[in-house]
């Protein structure tokens, strides 16, 4: 599939997640959500001129995070999007990783 461009990417990997949601998928939403935040840190590595660390998506969340001018709120919405799942597949706090990721993605690509 070709795309026009990274926010392309980023809305299909949103609308995947906001579906897989709806069809009681939350497994899959998170994957999609993530996968949104990974494309647009890459945009934001690639924009501010800084090294990537990869294409893993937990790699760049990382790399990120250790940013020393990342903000309180960007560093949580990095710490809910890192967050593993517990032995129920849930996460251990009610958070929506669909809306963290849209914050952070907001947050990395608004000029």
């Amino acid at each position: 599939m070709a795309y026009l461009n990274w926010q392309e990417k980023i809305d299909e990997e949103l609308t995947h997640a906001q579906i897989a949601r709806s069809l009681g998928n939350e497994g899959k939403a998170r994957v999609c959500a993530r996968r949104a935040a990974g494309i647009a840190i890459g945009v934001y590595i690639n924009k501010n001129h800084l090294q990537d660390p990869g294409q893993s998506v937990i790699d760049r969340l990382n790399y990120l995070h250790s940013l020393p001018n990342i903000s309180s709120a960007t560093r949580q919405s990095i710490e809910y999007l890192t967050q593993r799942v517990n032995e129920d597949y849930k996460l251990p706090k009610d958070v929506d990783l669909i809306e963290e990721a849209q914050k952070l993605i907001t947050t990395l690509l608004t000029d």
